[in-house]
């Protein structure tokens, strides 16, 4: 939410705390109105504060926009800095572990971040700012500890980001060997002469890597 401010685009000034922003559809106004005032209990029941409820489209549509330009935003905390955005997920009861444990390893390592994420899915997206060369290092091993977080609670290892080529290296570690042979078979059986995507997503396997 810093970051939001600190970008200067968005049409109010935001509390600088973690925020939660909820989307509610229904087919009536009441019932969109239902929805707010159960997850506002909820919200007030858990500590939460500062429920607000947009009240026309053009509300709506700004909230979205704040969310949307958490990119943008978050490079605006830390000029000439350059973003790794990356990402994992884990069942949703976990997430708060993940998120504190991860917030922790970045501050204890100096590494200028944003996080928001998809959090009724256990997802969670962070930006990772770097300036140079030894702060790309720092990042990389930065994500690298995030994967194996989100592995040790059950997780994997992309929730969006890295599919093609950068998480491919966790594959195994996450799914088992023969289950990622057993993927490659199938792509093989449809694709024998490897034209879509090649060298992507599948890791080679240990084997082949030892000879």
């Amino acid at each position: 939410m810093r970051a939001t401010n600190v970008h200067g685009l968005s049409a109010r000034k935001w509390p600088e705390k973690d925020s939660l922003f909820f989307k509610f559809q229904g087919p009536t106004a009441r019932s969109l109105q239902e929805s707010a005032d159960i997850v506002k209990k909820i919200a007030t029941k858990h500590g939460g504060t500062g429920f607000e409820l947009a009240r026309n489209e053009k509300e709506a549509a700004d909230l979205w926009t704040d969310r949307k330009n958490g990119f943008y935003s978050s490079l605006a905390i830390l000029p000439g800095a350059r973003g790794w955005s990356t990402d994992v997920c884990v069942p949703p009861s976990r997430l708060p572990d993940l998120v504190y444990a991860t917030k922790a390893d970045l501050t204890e390592h100096g590494i200028v971040n944003t996080i928001v994420g998809h959090v009724g899915d256990g997802n969670f997206h962070s930006l990772l700012l770097f300036r140079n060369d030894e702060e790309l290092v720092k990042a990389r091993a930065a994500v690298k500890r995030m994967v194996k977080r989100a592995l040790e609670l059950e997780g994997t290892c992309t929730g969006e980001h890295g599919v093609g080529m950068g998480k491919r290296e966790y594959l195994i570690e996450e799914l088992g060997e023969g289950t990622v042979e057993l993927m490659k078979t199938v792509k093989k059986a449809i694709d024998p002469h490897n034209l879509f995507n090649p060298g992507k997503l599948y890791p080679d396997s240990p084997k082949a890597s030892k000879d």
